[in-house]
């Protein structure tokens, strides 16, 4: 499983605030949700979002309420992976669930910059940077984690199982 696209960028501490603001909250339609997908931090991001596009952090990526709208919203944007050195552990386990794929790399977070295209291999964890012509190494998706991602999150894979 690969992805491949242009980085959006983002500092320290990108809250669930700034991902989905809160008076944004009365839907729980995903693509409502990409609508907004954001705004409070980068307000032109809808507009340049283009599917298979990658967003990169620093440090505690989805920091703030536990709201799975956060993650809903990135993934309905468009995006195909996050990257970040850390992540909130409530966000980190609602991407999983809802079929975000999120990459913990420090040194990907550091060095690559937004605009630049990346592709990541889910299956070695190598993120490449086809614009700086460098690779970093982050944690490969073991395959049943990668079966959650293909079947859209949790509850669509324990669906399939049945």
């Amino acid at each position: 499983m690969k992805a491949c696209g242009h980085v959006f960028k983002y500092g320290d501490n990108v809250d669930t605030d700034v991902i989905i603001p809160a008076r944004h909250l009365a839907t729980t339609d995903a693509k409502g949700l990409a609508q907004h997908c954001m705004e409070d931090i980068d307000p032109d991001f809808v507009n340049k979002v283009q599917p298979g596009d990658i967003i990169v952090a620093r440090k505690n990526f989805g920091c703030g309420s536990s709201r799975e709208h956060a993650p809903m919203a990135i993934k309905a944007s468009g995006v195909s992976c996050v990257i970040a050195e850390t992540f909130a552990r409530i966000f980190y386990r609602n991407a999983i669930n809802i079929g975000l794929p999120i990459i913990e790399c420090r040194e990907a977070s550091e060095d690559i910059e937004a605009g630049d295209e990346i592709e990541i291999d889910f299956d070695s964890g190598i993120i490449y940077n086809k614009t700086k012509d460098t690779s970093y190494k982050g944690q490969a998706f073991p395959p049943f984690m990668q079966e959650l991602i293909g079947a859209g999150g949790l509850i669509n894979y324990m669906n399939q199982q049945k």
